[in-house]
């Protein structure tokens, strides 16, 4: 007998969210599983919200930011992504989530998920076409950087622990790559 686990549907995964099933569950929908998201931590809360400001600082209006916001994916996902920078308006996601159309790129900050967030988060956002991919690496003080998603594996990897970057959607804004990794730096 072979056995399988079930997949469930992103409207499945609603329903269950509507009928309060998942109630006080930190879940996310990945490629049809219902994954339980890693704990946060106060440092994993304090990098996110320090990228955050920064990158409003930096980008203003050209862009939408969400923090710890669903986005939908076509392989029956919807994780929570820490950051994602998002073409505005933000009233254009009042009734839906953004997808990957209407996503610049995606920001994970990783504590003590180092390897999931590389390994199999990395090939969920390749294959759904997330055109790049950051990870905040706090144990290690680096940011890893993931670009040209084909058949569901970034060509372009890189890992950054200063300097200047920028996104492929803004190459006219350099982004300090200190103000992502340093708990103490002021933004």
């Amino acid at each position: 007998m072979v056995r399988s686990l079930t997949k469930w549907t992103v409207e499945e995964y609603h329903r269950m969210i509507e009928t309060g099933l998942l109630a006080g569950r930190q879940v996310e929908l990945l490629d049809g599983n219902i994954i339980d998201m890693a704990p946060e931590l106060p440092i994993h809360r304090a990098t996110y919200r320090r990228g955050v400001r920064y990158l409003e600082s930096m980008l203003g209006n050209r862009v939408v930011i969400f923090s710890s916001a669903p986005i939908l994916l076509a392989s029956n996902g919807e994780p929570q992504p820490d950051i994602c920078i998002a073409v505005p308006p933000e009233s254009s996601y009042d009734e839906r989530h953004p997808e990957p159309a209407d996503i610049y790129w995606l920001i994970e900050v990783s504590n003590s998920t180092i390897n999931y967030d590389l390994e199999e988060k990395a090939s969920l956002y390749a294959r759904n076409g997330i055109a790049e991919y950051w990870v905040i690496d706090i144990p290690n003080s680096q940011l890893w950087v993931h670009r040209q998603p084909v058949h569901g594996q970034y060509q372009s990897v890189w890992q950054l622990q200063s300097g200047l970057i920028a996104s492929l959607a803004f190459p006219d804004i350099d982004l300090e790559v200190d103000k992502f990794l340093h708990e103490g730096m002021q933004i």
